[in-house]
């Protein structure tokens, strides 16, 4: 299994960005997806997740802003990001909770994504 994230790039303050991550492979079905981020010298945090059934969560600093959405057909999870403000300037990694059998599953992480907001 492999996840393919895609969708960062350099926005000014108050743009949108939209993350999107496709995982391929053998995959029995998807249990949790999520974003991850990592600023310069900070520690990797959660921004967002989103449960099978579609429960999400959502970072504080995030609320009202972002937004997470998922596919399950296309197994696929987005992050829908506005008004964008310098702070959130980090690498994005995608994650996901996969079956692959019915008693197997695992961790799986996408290979990171720049989002870079400055004027």
């Amino acid at each position: 299994v492999q996840l393919q994230a895609s969708g960062g790039g350099s926005v000014q303050p108050g743009g949108s960005l939209r993350l999107s991550c496709v995982a391929s492979g053998r995959i029995f079905n998807i249990n949790d997806m999520a974003w991850y981020r990592q600023a310069p010298g900070n520690q990797r945090e959660l921004v967002a997740s989103i449960s099978k059934s579609g429960s999400t969560n959502y970072a504080d600093s995030v609320k009202g802003r972002f937004t997470i959405a998922r596919n399950n057909a296309k197994s696929t999870v987005y992050l829908q990001m506005n008004s964008l403000e310098p702070e959130v300037t980090a690498v994005y990694c995608c994650y996901m909770n996969i079956r692959s059998a019915i008693h197997i599953s695992n961790d799986y992480w996408g290979q990171g994504t720049l989002v870079t907001v400055s004027s």
